[in-house]
C-alpha cells in the first residue's frame, strides 16, 4: 500500500511518527512466526504461494504454539518470536502503557504477497485502529 494511501475506506499512513511517550501507549504485536492458540487451524505451510491468513492472538492467552515443524519441540521458546510474556513484564513495570487486547499472527514465506497487500494486511491495520493501538511491536521468524 502505497503511503497515504486509501483502501475499503480506511486511510492508513504506513509509516507516521510515534509521538506519544511510551510509558502511555497502547502496544499490540504482530508477528510473522506463525503463532496461534493450540485449538486454531495450522497455517498451511505446504501452499507454495504462501498462506496469507492471520490469527488472532487474545492477550490473556496463556498456551500458544506455531505452525513451524522445526520449532515444534518443547525446547523452543515462543517468546523469542512472540514475546507476549516480556510486553505483559513491560506493561506490569510501565515501561509500555498497557498491551491490546489481541494480537495478530501470520505465516512467514508467503510468495504471492497480492492476497497480503489486498486483503490481510489492511483487515488487521484496520482492526489494531479500532482497538486504539498507538504502537505495534512487529516480529519476524
Amino acid at each position: 500500500m502505497a503511503p497515504g494511501s486509501a483502501r475499503a475506506g480506511l486511510f492508513v499512513i504506513p509509516f507516521a511518527p510515534f509521538t506519544k511517550p511510551l510509558a502511555s501507549a497502547k502496544v499490540a504485536l504482530v508477528t510473522t512466526g506463525g503463532v496461534h492458540l493450540p485449538d486454531d487451524e495450522r497455517f498451511d505451510i505446504d501452499d507454495f504461494l504462501g498462506d496469507f491468513s492471520y490469527r488472532e492472538i487474545p492477550n490473556c492467552a496463556e498456551e500458544l504454539t506455531w505452525t513451524h515443524a522445526y520449532f515444534a519441540d518443547d525446547r523452543s521458546d515462543l517468546d523469542c518470536v512472540f514475546p507476549l510474556r516480556t510486553m505483559r513484564r513491560l506493561a506490569e513495570e510501565g515501561v509500555v502503557g498497557s498491551l491490546n487486547r489481541r494480537h495478530f499472527s501470520f505465516m512467514g514465506a508467503i510468495h504471492d504477497t497480492g492476497p497480503l497487500i489486498e486483503e490481510s494486511a489492511p483487515e488487521v491495520a484496520g482492526e489494531l485502529l479500532g482497538d486504539g493501538v498507538d504502537a505495534v511491536l512487529l516480529t519476524p521468524s
